[in-house]
């Protein structure tokens, strides 16, 4: 018997719908940052989310795992479902220092995360007490190359990116200065402000109210180009220290194999927040430099996180210091 084409729709519009396929995301969103609330990588990473929750249509929200330097918050991220719903605020901390310092580290810096995308860097900066004797980069390094050891420069601690900085600077640079290892950053710009020490190498985001409030002086900026927020003063590659650089980051990933049209939707996310003028205003108010789009790309983020990794591990075996 013949079936008619008739016979055929009546028998299909009998048959159950089949669901629509899930639209992601379905729920919230949580990004991971493993430092407490208030420092520099969570105040970065809670402009973000107004905007990302008008992209993605769903809230995202900041959880905050903070001690160990990180490391508790970075293995958490890394062991999370690889779905979209956990992401990561990552740093020169737990992205480049720790994978450097820490023998038995339970994440894997390069494996356990898909990046996503840059947000922002803050380039470290020389900075000196108003009543240090020097008013320019070659006044200091002059006095350092002439008395080697006589120059004591602070940093927030043994390991941490100002240390790890200092240390490739005085190979660049040809000179030796005194390290004063403070126990975290408390403590320090009191003391820089004080004239306990002579200088520091700082984030340019705590160090330019210093600058601009005249309590203390920024010398030169470590980044290939002088800074927007200080247009007179010179890089360290000017003034012949060459290709001397020292950054801190703030970036966002995601648990390794999550799927890859996610990692694209969140990266559009971010290039919408990224691109939001409140945004660019917030972080330029910090001096925080906002990544370009091409940075804010899992490529990009992926090439600069392994060049990074490999500068910390130089400058930790200049410092001969050994994961402990």
């Amino acid at each position: 018997m013949r079936t008619t084409r008739r016979a055929l729709l009546g028998a299909a519009a009998t048959l159950p719908a089949l669901p629509a396929l899930a639209a992601w995301p379905e729920r919230s969103i949580r990004i991971i940052v493993p430092f407490a609330a208030g420092g520099n990588t969570d105040v970065i990473i809670r402009m973000l989310l107004e905007p990302m929750r008008v992209r993605l249509g769903q809230p995202v929200i900041v959880e905050n795992r903070a001690g160990g330097g990180g490391t508790p918050g970075a293995e958490a991220a890394a062991r999370a479902a690889p779905d979209g719903y956990t992401l990561f605020a990552g740093s020169g901390g737990t992205l480049s220092a720790n994978p450097v310092l820490q023998a038995r580290l339970p994440y894997d810096a390069e494996r356990d995360f898909a990046p996503i995308g840059l947000v922002a860097r803050s380039p470290l900066v020389l900075v000196v007490g108003m009543r240090a004797p020097f008013t320019s980069l070659d006044e200091f390094l002059a006095r350092g190359r002439a008395a080697p050891g006589s120059i004591s420069l602070a940093t927030p601690g043994v390991g941490t990116t100002s240390h790890l900085g200092l240390e490739l600077l005085m190979r660049a640079a040809n000179v030796q200065l005194l390290h004063v290892p403070y126990r975290g950053g408390g403590s320090l710009v009191g003391d820089l402000v004080a004239g306990t020490f002579d200088a520091s190498l700082l984030e340019i985001t705590t160090a330019l109210p210093l600058h601009r409030e005249s309590r203390a002086r920024i010398l030169a900026v470590a980044d290939e180009v002088r800074s927007p927020f200080l247009p007179d003063v010179p890089t360290f590659i000017e003034r012949g220290v060459a290709g001397f650089t020292s950054t801190s980051f703030t970036a966002l990933l995601a648990p390794a194999r999550t799927p890859a049209d996610v990692i694209a939707t969140l990266r559009e996310a971010l290039l919408v927040a990224l691109r939001d003028e409140t945004v660019r205003s917030r972080l330029a108010g910090l001096g925080a430099v906002t990544a370009t789009e091409q940075q804010a790309s899992p490529a990009a983020l992926a090439a600069f996180l392994a060049a990074e990794l490999s500068q910390y591990r130089r400058a930790a075996e200049l410092a001969g210091i050994r994961p402990e």
